[in-house]
């Protein structure tokens, strides 16, 4: 394909979406959810045609010898499958924020001024192997009124491709404009310069996947990017922790779902509960498969431990391997987390409220917990429905992206006849 070929290609989709927008920024709450039901029942309809799809793609990823990481994103099995069709219910079923009043003021001259959430526009999405993230991506932009143009993986073609067909099925039922959700059907890499590059087109550009594909997106881009670069999350066990809890909460951080952003890749332990706790937490892990590489006062501590490395501490893994390291104090493992950390998610365990106020105020983090799993940084477990992804930046959207972050605001004024002196 010519690239003059493509960048047309690329101008008229954004053209489309930008009409859609229009329409939906027209269209009401209950609009905007009935068509999101119809495309989940739409989905479900073609579940035999989606989950097929998905095998190809499977199949295919095998062939080419994708790490298995990789492949456990791409795959759709019967209950990912249903949770997705299940979140476009759920998302539906979400209070609308579009109109929302965030302030108002009344001058003393008479004017009314109120700052109202709308729509951003023209949404594109650029993401990699997990093909959920297409219905995710999808139901919150329409939820929020948004168009939305979508460029996922190579591995999960057959499987975006597949699930955008019945959402728009579903949502040309409901009368929605089939370019309110999109696909870029090329595996062509330069469609992604492309789309970032549509000025005046393409309002906003969220890229989800490796931080290879998040700098690239944010180097080409002539439009704005919110950016999540990636997850290194970090927990601390504090010399008050209960340690049977500890145990527990770090098993699930590390170990429920290892290849995901918001699994822990650093444990950090405190000096004097270490030679009682990381043994023991290392037994756990052993018996999980988990590869540890420590500092030298956590090899002393724990046979077989691998020496760490400057990288590891920066590194992650999305795979079972922990970076583990003993510090003398809270201070100190604060400052490993804001030096080290990628300001995703960090955990302190701790009865100490002293302390847990401390690692609260002072981690610069988009989400902070005191005796929980960083597992619990995603848009379901906020209560968001499905999320756009997690946001390491700090202006606009930070930590999980729900249906909020996916507006901005305009300010609207009420007058009598007003004239400014």
């Amino acid at each position: 394909m010519m690239s003059t070929t493509l960048h047309d290609t690329l101008v008229a989709m954004a053209v489309e979406a930008r009409k859609a927008s229009q329409v939906l920024s027209r269209w009401s709450a209950e609009q905007r959810s009935a068509a999101l039901t119809s495309m989940a029942e739409a989905m479900r309809q073609e579940s035999a045609s989606i989950i097929a799809a998905n095998a190809k793609d499977l199949a295919e990823g095998k062939k080419t010898g994708i790490e298995k990481a990789s492949l456990d994103r791409l795959e759709l099995t019967r209950a990912r499958f249903d949770a997705m069709c299940n979140g476009l219910d759920e998302i539906a079923a979400l209070p609308d924020v579009v109109g929302g009043v965030l302030d108002t003021i009344q001058r003393p001259n008479g004017l009314s001024i109120k700052k109202v959430r709308v729509p951003i526009g023209v949404i594109g999405i650029i993401y990699e192997s997990r093909p959920n993230v297409t219905a995710d991506a999808a139901s919150l932009c329409i939820k929020s009124a948004n168009a939305v143009i979508l460029r996922g993986g190579s591995e999960s073609f057959h499987s975006n491709r597949a699930i955008v067909a019945a959402m728009q099925k579903g949502g040309e039922r409901a009368g929605l404009p089939a370019a309110a959700v999109q696909l870029i059907e090329t595996t062509d890499r330069s469609a992604v310069r492309e789309l970032v590059q549509l000025e005046g087109l393409v309002d906003l550009v969220i890229p989800r996947g490796g931080e290879s594909l998040i700098r690239a997106v944010s180097e080409m881009a002539r439009v704005p990017v919110i950016k999540h670069y990636k997850g290194v999350c970090h927990t601390f066990v504090d010399a008050t922790a209960d340690l049977q809890n500890a145990i527990e909460i770090c098993d699930n951080a590390k170990c429920q779902r290892p290849g995901v952003c918001n699994a822990m890749e650093t444990l950090l332990v405190h000096q004097d509960i270490a030679p009682t706790f990381l043994p023991r937490m290392a037994e756990r892990f052993r018996e999980k498969g988990v590869v540890l590489h420590g500092d030298p006062a956590s090899v002393s501590l724990v046979p077989g431990m691998k020496e760490a490395t400057e990288e590891d501490w920066y590194t992650e893994y999305l795979d079972l391997i922990l970076s583990v390291r003993i510090v003398p104090d809270l201070s100190e493992a604060i400052r490993h987390i804001n030096h080290y950390g990628s300001h995703h998610s960090d955990a302190i365990l701790t009865k100490s409220d002293a302390n847990a106020e401390m690692f609260l105020d002072e981690v610069d983090s988009a989400t902070v917990y005191v005796n929980a799993s960083t597992r619990f940084t995603d848009g379901f477990e906020f209560g968001m429905g499905a999320e756009m992804g997690i946001s390491t930046d700090k202006i606009h959207a930070r930590g999980p992206m729900g249906l909020a972050e996916l507006t901005t605001y305009k300010y609207v004024i009420h007058g009598t006849g007003q004239v400014r002196p």
